[in-house]
């Protein structure tokens, strides 16, 4: 018997009786009144559980007792139980016993808002077994029939661990909202760096047409400039008529090379640069070559903004993948952004996503929504106005969303923003499942 165990104190997946008032009595209406009593945030602290001479949970009614533990030494976690009466063991084949487990159901199928297991037993050795895994979480009204010579006890307790109940006016003004778990497509990608580069298609080097004596200038280094724009007048050495020297695009003035009484003497008198569209160029690192497509989506990551924050990203296309590499063994990779808010500017670091593969995934949820608890990472499905922890299995990940191999059934809703409100409240409740 030395593998029997409490019923709290475990290792995780070993159930922890929180949060329970048992109810030792000869009626169902008795143990109703005790049953389902709840409060803001979980149910209140129970009275502290009564052990058993091998750790578990002791539940009397006269002389008959039940000690009911979890067992999860070389298996999944299963109940296990052995019976006195007047404090002699009886033999595992002559006490009758059933639990029923009844659990929020969040698996947004037919069925109501409750699920019940129900887990029955048979001889093992000295004890009793039970036939099903007690899986996480372990939140759930516990019902117990047991019969011994014809006369049956019964027992009823609550058993709440990361549960909470918020009213939905509540809820909303705290900025807790839901989504249904539901396939997702995820973009896998990868990390680069790069540099924001002039883009000289939209460059313009500007002279005088014809050679003169430059009268005025309009315009400084800086200014920003529209199409057909006067930039400077000019005296022609051959006719002796002025004429305006005109911006070509729109822009803005980089170079001056122009001063009132000076000679065009063929020179350049003004550049313009027209940074409403830059280049941005990416490093691509050996491993990563093969990956990186032409036409394959860039998102950038701009400094003191939120990658994940749709309306702030800056998003483009690889134009163009260079086939040489430079001496630290990286190749570039053009990328053609708009820049019209002026945000990128040339010569300026940059950090930078490279969509590779996308991967349609049956199941998924939204990373924003997940919360660590205990050793899990978990979701808090809503039912109701209730919430409760879901442990999960997590598979691929991308920037938004979160592969379900398990702990999740479709449909399920659960808290996909601001579900560190849930996570407070259930710590403030105590609600917790402490192994």
């Amino acid at each position: 018997m030395k593998q029997f165990r409490q019923l709290y104190g475990f290792m995780p997946y070993v159930s922890l009786f929180l949060c329970s008032l048992v109810v030792a009595c000869g009626t169902e209406d008795t143990a109703k009144k005790h049953a389902n009593k709840h409060t803001h945030g979980a149910l209140k602290k129970a009275q502290e559980v009564v052990k058993g001479p091998h750790g578990g949970r002791l539940l009397q009614n006269g002389d008959f007792a039940l000690e009911l533990s979890i067992f999860e030494t070389g298996v999944p976690p299963e109940f296990r139980a052995q019976a006195t009466q007047n404090g002699e063991r009886l033999k595992p084949e002559e006490v009758e016993l059933e639990i029923s487990l009844t659990r929020l159901n969040a698996n947004g199928s037919a069925g109501g808002n409750e699920k019940i297991d129900k887990i029955k037993f048979s001889p093992y050795g000295d004890v009793m077994r039970g036939d099903r895994v007690i899986y996480e979480p372990h939140s759930f009204v516990v019902t117990i029939n047991a019969v011994y010579q014809g006369k049956k006890y019964f027992w009823k307790y609550d058993n709440f661990e990361g549960r909470t109940k918020i009213e939905n006016e509540v809820a909303s003004a705290l900025g807790v909202k839901t989504l249904i778990a539901a396939p997702a497509v995820l973009h896998e990608t990868v990390n680069v760096y790069g540099q924001i580069v002039v883009n000289t298609d939209w460059v313009r080097n500007i002279t005088a047409r014809f050679p003169g004596l430059i009268r005025s200038v309009a315009v400084s280094i800086g200014d920003i400039v529209q199409k057909d724009q006067a930039l400077a007048i000019i005296e022609s050495n051959e006719s002796f008529n002025q004429y305006s020297v005109t911006a070509p695009i729109s822009g803005v003035i980089t170079q001056r090379n122009a001063n009132p009484g000076e000679h065009t003497d063929n020179r350049q008198l003004f550049t313009i640069m027209d940074t409403s569209k830059v280049w941005v160029d990416l490093s691509i690192f050996p491993n990563d070559r093969h990956r990186v497509r032409t036409g394959a989506q860039v998102s950038l990551e701009m400094p003191g903004e939120d990658i994940n924050s749709h309306t702030q990203q800056v998003k483009g296309r690889i134009k163009s993948i260079n086939v040489t590499a430079r001496p630290d063994q990286t190749v570039v990779a053009r990328m053609e952004a708009g820049n019209k808010k002026g945000r990128l500017v040339p010569g300026s670091f940059i950090k930078a996503r490279i969509a590779v593969a996308d991967h349609a995934v049956p199941l998924a949820v939204k990373r924003s929504g997940l919360q660590p608890f205990r050793d899990f990472t978990v979701v808090y499905v809503k039912v109701g106005e209730q919430y409760e922890v879901r442990m999960l299995e997590l598979g691929r990940q991308d920037r938004e969303w979160a592969e379900v191999l398990g702990g999740l059934m479709p449909g399920a809703r659960y808290v996909s923003e601001n579900s560190y409100v849930i996570k407070a409240d259930i710590e403030k409740s105590g609600a917790s499942h402490d192994h």
